[in-house]
Formats: structure tokens, sequence, C-alpha cells
């Protein structure tokens, strides 16, 4: 047994290496396991087939970390990236604007004693959210 070997076993943690071959399946390897490698057509199927195939040299396999490092050409990672933060912002943005639009429902029932119907109105909601909303 490898040194890197012994690391990841007292971890349970692995590093497993996905990359597409020529024909379009997916392979995947754990270095610190040798031998430990599969194929499958789709990413998911691949995915699974790993800690299957891992399983048969490791005992932890099934609650194992498995780190991937995709190999793809750059741009296509770097688009994986830059989607990736674009979602997360976006789904920042998205609870500051139920907490902002919350509020203001708040505000316009409760403090101002507008009907939940006329503060739908000016928030642009439906009054159902804006009961939502206030009954928070």
């Amino acid at each position: 047994m490898h040194r890197n070997e012994v690391v990841a076993l007292r971890r349970g943690r692995y590093e497993v290496v996905l990359e597409r071959d020529e024909s379009g399946r997916w392979l995947a390897h754990v270095p610190s396991v040798a031998g430990c490698h599969t194929h499958g057509r789709t990413l998911a199927q691949t995915r699974e087939r790993i800690r299957e195939a891992l399983s048969l040299w490791v005992e932890d396999a099934d609650t194992a970390s498995l780190v991937e490092e995709l190999r793809l050409p750059q741009g296509a990672l770097a688009d994986i990236r830059r989607s990736r933060l674009a979602r997360s912002r976006a789904e920042r943005e998205r609870v500051r604007a139920t907490e902002s639009t919350s509020e203001a429902a708040r505000v316009l029932v409760g403090d101002l004693g507008l009907s939940v119907r006329d503060a739908a109105a000016l928030l642009g909601l439906s009054h159902q959210r804006v009961q939502q909303l206030v009954g928070r």
C-alpha cells in the first residue's frame, strides 16, 4: 500500500478524476487507489460506478467523501465556474429580495393598515403571497 493510499484511507476522502474519452464516455479513476477506475455513459452513472469500484478496494466507500477533479477544456471549466458563481449570487439576491419584500408587506399591512389586497397591488404580488409574507 502506498503512502497516499494510507492517508486516503484514514481520512475517508478520495480524489476522483473525471474526464471524457474520444467516444464521449466518462472515465473515472481514484489516483490514490491503484486499479480503481470505471466508466459510464453519463456523469451520474460514472459517479455511481466509481463509488462501487472503490468499494472493491476500501471499506468506507459508501460513506467516503469523493472530491472530484473534472478534466475538461479550460474554457468549459471557466464557463462552469462563472455559471455557479452567477447562480450563487442570484440565490443571495433572491433571499435579500424576499426579506425586503416581507418587510415591505409587514409595514404596509401592519404599520399602515392597508389591506392585504392593496399591499399586494403595490408590491406586484398576489394577495395570497402577501398573506404568506405577513404571516411569517
